[in-house]
């Protein structure tokens, strides 16, 4: 039995589902605990009673560390805040977990992570992150961090101690913004190979994680799970796709698409129960097309172009 720790609020509850969706279709033996950040997302969970899926109530977990530093951070920033949390939450809740996976809820698992375990266990760790690995034209690890909060193992006794070293951090500073080599919740990860040198294990096979900064690095192939930083529902039925990101043709057919169905299929199931579903993004402005592009070597522009928006069918 593998546990996985999820964290969002109403707005995104598809990406919640879909990620939900996805592991009732890879994994056989799991739990999804989801740390509702909102009580409209409790209610609707609860509503919809999703098979393997234990909810956490934020309102009834919330320290008054947390209750104290909420009251200066967006809700983006408040939700890296917790991150670190949401792991000590299902500890907390069920003494027989042994270990606990963090994931982003706009993660979605192409296969099962088995082999993702299997390298872990082998290392002998009991922390695991995951590394960026950008494409060349993408590497934002000065600003974002070279490994990414998206995917993080901790066991009960003997990652306690990176994890609670991260608690504090975050709960000292957690912003969007670059401050003293500081970015939200995740350049805290820069140096842990090194300051926990002894319990931290970094993936080796980078291209089972895989995400629209380094979609054009791997065969989409390879993925265990993909990241779907950035996508989100805008006006008129459509998903914004990739902000900032040029797509291979390949991974939007054959991954891109495919999430999609889901996504479609958990905004259905919402709707089935009066959930009135918010658009999660405007829509991009000339502006933005024009930056986007002018980041982007010349010949990708026609893929940002063609591949930005897809109607969600």
């Amino acid at each position: 039995m593998e546990h996985f720790v999820t964290l969002f609020d109403s707005l995104f509850l598809p990406q919640g589902l879909a990620l939900h969706r996805s592991m009732e279709r890879h994994i056989q033996k799991y739990t999804l605990w989801i740390l509702c950040v909102d009580d409209v997302a409790y209610d609707v969970l609860l509503t919809l009673a999703m098979p393997n899926v234990r909810l956490l109530e934020l309102a009834k977990l919330e320290t008054a560390e947390l209750l104290r530093v909420k009251q200066d951070r967006t809700i983006a920033e408040y939700c890296w805040t917790l991150t670190p949390f949401a792991p000590r939450f299902v500890f907390d809740a069920d003494l027989s977990v042994f270990r606990v996976t963090y994931v982003d809820a706009d993660l979605w698992f192409r296969k099962n992570p088995a082999a993702i375990f299997c390298e872990f266990e082998e290392s002998g760790k009991q922390v695991l992150i995951t590394d960026h690995a950008y494409a060349p034209e993408y590497d934002q690890s000065a600003t974002s961090g070279q490994y990414c909060v998206q995917f993080m193992t901790f066991t009960r006794e003997g990652g306690e101690a990176v994890r609670k070293w991260w608690e504090e951090k975050c709960v000292e500073w957690c912003y969007a913004r670059m401050d003293d080599g500081r970015f939200g919740d995740q350049k805290y990860l820069d140096d842990w190979p090194e300051r926990f040198l002894d319990s931290v294990h970094v993936l080796d096979h980078q291209d089972l994680m895989q995400a629209p900064w380094n979609a054009s690095r791997f065969p989409y192939s390879r993925a265990v799970a993909y990241h779907f930083h950035g996508l989100r529902l805008i006006e008129g039925g459509r998903v914004l796709l990739a902000p900032n990101y040029s797509l291979p043709k390949a991974v939007v057919e054959n991954v891109y698409k495919v999430y999609l169905q889901d996504f479609a299929y958990a905004i259905h199931n919402l709707k089935e129960i009066s959930f009135d579903v918010r658009v999660q993004a405007a829509k991009p402005g000339l502006l933005s097309w024009l930056k986007a592009m002018l980041r982007l070597p010349y010949q990708n522009l026609w893929r940002l172009w063609v591949n930005r928006v897809l109607a969600l069918s």
